[in-house]
Parts: C-alpha cells; structure tokens; sequence
C-alpha cells in the first residue's frame, strides 16, 4: 500500500506544483501553450519525485519516429551517419527526423518542447548531449536517447556511441615517424570536443614514445572544416622551420591543407606529408589520395540505432559505451620528409 501512495500520479504532481491536471498533461507532452515559469515549476517536480510516464502499448500510430540531433550538419561527415540511422531505423519501419543545433552542443528548450509533442521513439544526438535536466525531461517521457561521438561525458545511463580517437590519433603520428618525420604538426577540431582532444593526446603520446619534443606551437585548435585546415596550414607552412608533415583531425581539414600547400608551392608528399582522419570518399577522389584514419562512422551510427530500438522495446543494451576500433589507411599523400630535413 505504501508504495501505491509513493508513486507520483499526474495528479500528485498538479496538487504540489499549484496546478491543475491538464496544465502538467500539457507540460508533458511539450504543449508550447504553458508559460515560462509554470513549466518550470511543474518540471522541478517531475524531476524531484523521479515520474516516468507508465507505457500503455503503442501510443503512435504506425512504427514511430527516430530524432537525430547533430551539432552541426556538415558535409559526407554527416552524411554517412545521417544514412546509417536511417537504414537502421527503416528496418523496424520507423521513419527520422532531422534536426540541427547551429553548432551548438546543448539543445534549446524550443527544440526540447517539439521532441516532446512528437513523443517520438527517441533521441541520437551527434557531437551534442542533453543537459542533465532535459535528459530528467526526457526520460519522465519514457524517451530515451543515445549519443554519438560525444563532445564530453554523457549523463550516466545513457548510452555512448564513439571510436578509438586516441589510437587513432597515435597511429596517424607513428606513420609519419616511422617514415622519418620529425617535425609533425597537428591541427585539430574544437579544444572542448572529447574526440578533439584525445587525437591530440594520441599524438602527444607519439612523439614521446619517440622521444621526440612535444611542441605545443605545432597544435593547433580550430575546427573540422577545410577552411580552418587551410588557415592553419598557411600560418605553420610559411614559417621558417616549418613542419615536414601534417596530422589533421579531419579529412576535410586535410584537404585545407593540400590547397595551403598548392598555394605555397609546396608538393605532396614530397615536400609535405599529410594524414587526414575519418576516410570519407573525399579521401580517395582527391589527388593524391589521402592517407587518414578510418573512423567507422556508419558502424558507429548503426550501433547507436539499435541501441536506441533496444531502450524503446523497454530493454536494456549489452554495453553502455561502446568505442569501435579506428585503423589507419595508407594512400600517396605521406612518404619520407625531404632530404634536407633529414
């Protein structure tokens, strides 16, 4: 009986927030109709005694709906998640939604309230994460969610889906090594992104195993976008002791750095090694070829699928971090430094 008592009803929650039953029914379902401050209160609430809304069969007509959340939409980056899921979800029949931040990493509230009144299957956010009160907001739903190649640490119990950034990242480094390069710049996306970092790390760790000084003037912070590899590539490759090959953190930031290189008179490779990350197509049209890093991207993205399908069957994944292995490609854009630098 006194669990019966305990467990928060609609009604327990309307009474202690000061409203009545079908303002928390709206709050619930995301109903833009309910102002600022009453939400508020009526989620303070529903977060304090922990409510889940009780699943009652399907409540959607048809198979349902996949939200993928990216941080930003960019290139066949995205677009080789953007497929995955949906080959993944298409499987069950459910269809997706697209949405995009602006190159933010936390959702607005607006975003939020739409997730809400579409109540839909749940949540594959990209390089973004809820904060610890939407993933509350959420999860009283009965919405779950799942993250790919998270920018930080995820709420706990909500499933993570990334690769082996650090190997990666040590491998790129050893390759350019072991061809005889000694000093190796790397160019990375932005310092606050998990991924970011640990390449970096993994390149750090490189070169001290190598026992090779570790130059924090030859990092470089920025962004995954060519335009900001081309900057950076500019700056280092105009100097006088410029570097004699290039880690980017992605291969469009590779490709930034191949013009940087054509615009200073520059070849590839045989003046400049370059080793892109992530091996998308881009990788193999362009000329030369690029050496990267395999990031399985669509492995990551189909995982992070059935993970989610899993949570909405009312089950629990196997694993809630999973990092899928990276593996470095060699093309004809790396080979040993010129011979003066030798």
């Amino acid at each position: 009986m006194a669990d019966s008592v305990a467990r928060p009803t609609i009604a327990s929650i309307a009474a202690e927030a000061g409203v009545s039953v079908p303002t928390v029914s709206k709050v619930l379902n995301g109903r833009a109709d309910v102002a600022d401050a009453t939400r508020a209160r009526v989620e303070e609430v529903v977060s304090r005694h922990g409510y889940r809304r009780r699943s009652r069969g399907p409540a959607r007509s048809g198979p349902g709906m996949i939200d993928l959340v990216f941080h930003e939409i960019t290139n066949e980056w995205s677009m080789e998640i953007i497929r995955a899921v949906e080959e993944n979800a298409a499987t069950v029949g459910a269809g997706m939604v697209l949405s995009e931040l602006g190159g933010r990493h936390r959702p607005a509230q607006d975003w939020l309230d739409n997730v809400l009144a579409r109540r839909p299957l749940g949540v594959i956010l990209v390089l973004a994460r809820l904060t610890d009160a939407q993933h509350d907001q959420l999860e009283s739903r009965g919405i779950p969610s799942v993250v790919v190649d998270t920018d930080g640490e995820p709420h706990p119990g909500v499933p993570a889906v990334g690769s082996t950034n650090w190997d990666g990242g040590l491998a790129a480094t050893k390759h350019l090594i072991d061809l005889g390069h000694r000093r190796i710049a790397v160019i990375s996306g932005q310092p606050d992104v998990l991924c970011s970092r640990a390449r970096v790390d993994g390149y750090r760790s490189a070169l001290e195993r190598a026992g090779i000084d570790y130059e924090p003037d030859l990092v470089r912070w920025g962004d995954f976008y060519i335009w900001r590899g081309e900057d950076h590539a500019r700056d280092l490759l105009s100097r006088d002791d410029r570097p004699t090959a290039i880690f980017a953190g992605s291969d469009m930031q590779a490709v930034g750095v191949l013009r940087a290189a054509r615009e200073l008179g520059l070849r590839v490779p045989e003046d400049l090694s370059v080793v892109g990350y992530d091996d998308l197509p881009i990788a193999s049209w362009y000329s030369p070829t690029l050496t990267t890093v395999h990031q399985p991207l669509r492995q990551m993205a189909a995982t992070a699928t059935q993970m989610l399908l899993t949570l909405a069957r009312g089950e629990q994944p196997s694993a809630l971090r999973v990092d899928l292995a990276t593996e470095l490609v060699v093309r004809e854009s790396t080979a040993p430094p010129p011979a003066e630098f030798t």
